[in-house]
């Protein structure tokens, strides 16, 4: 089977999760190539076997060459102890799993391999095509699609875990569509996140050269009041060739005031840090 009708046929057989991007109707209908609501809306599976939810083109900086500098970086290892951190946040049960601005889809293949739960119902949205795109190419069985957080394609109380790595939330949305009892996981960037990376770019004084998410997490333990904290710092050996890559994975080098990098500043990338904190909430039920 083609992987665009591994896809299709992954609709058809969770079909229940989906709703309208237009009416907010449930979908009802699996046909041909397309989608459609008790309302008559319909969409049609693009070529790569994905779904477009979104009204209108996607607004996003990330590109295809962003993604695949951060597919090698993370097939690599760089956010492996993360991965594992999440999964141990999880149930041992089978879940429904929501991946939140997956982007071109490794941590969710990691997820899944660290769980070997062969009963998992996984999916991951981003507003990204040229992420989505790479994420269909990958060995998982998974459905991908191009969404926006802020109007979740899927019906209230679908899923059992929502997993959000570095991605903006609409805590509203995520509440309607987890189940009583579920969790959200979200993990966010402490101050020596990338650290190294940040003192060649910006130096040691400026607004980039760290990070400060206090806020954020405030606002999540504003939602979820019982949440938990855990903090996840490793050193990780960058392997040969790939300092280049974990400049471009990244929008650091966007930033006002970046320097241009050298190769003898690439060559002084050897290690990163990585340091965040994943926090874990419980849907009231």
């Amino acid at each position: 089977m083609k992987k665009s009708e591994r896809q299709r046929q992954f609709v058809r057989e969770h079909l229940e999760l989906f709703r309208c991007p237009s009416c907010q109707a449930p979908m009802t209908t699996v046909v041909d190539n397309s989608i459609s609501c008790a309302n008559g809306h319909r969409i049609d599976f693009n070529r790569h076997g994905y779904l477009h939810f979104l009204n209108g083109a996607a607004d996003t900086e990330y590109g295809r060459e962003m993604f695949l500098a951060r597919r090698q970086l993370l097939a690599a290892g760089l956010f492996k102890p993360i991965v594992t951190a999440v999964a141990d946040h999880l149930p041992d049960r089978p879940q429904n799993i929501l991946d939140v601005g997956t982007g071109e889809g490794t941590p969710l293949l990691q997820l899944a391999a660290r769980r070997q739960q062969a009963r998992d119902v996984l999916i991951g949205f981003d507003i990204s095509k040229a992420g989505v795109t790479l994420a269909t190419q990958l060995d998982l069985t998974a459905f991908f699609c191009v969404a926006d957080l802020r109007q979740l394609p899927f019906n209230d109380d679908s899923f059992d875990s929502l997993v959000e790595l570095f991605s903006p939330s609409d805590y509203t949305e995520f509440k309607r569509v987890l189940r009583p009892g579920g969790r959200l996981i979200k993990v966010v960037p402490n101050s020596d996140y990338l650290l190294e990376l940040r003192h060649l770019l910006y130096g040691r004084d400026q607004a980039h050269s760290h990070y400060d998410n206090q806020q954020v997490v405030d606002l999540f333990r504003r939602h979820y009041p019982t949440a938990q904290v855990d903090r996840v710092r490793y050193q990780f050996p960058l392997p040969a060739g790939l300092a280049l890559s974990l400049v471009e994975m990244t929008p650091l080098h966007w930033g006002k005031g970046a320097r241009q990098l050298t190769d003898q500043d690439l060559r002084m990338l050897t290690s990163i840090t990585v340091d965040v904190s994943v926090l874990t909430g419980t849907a009231e039920k």
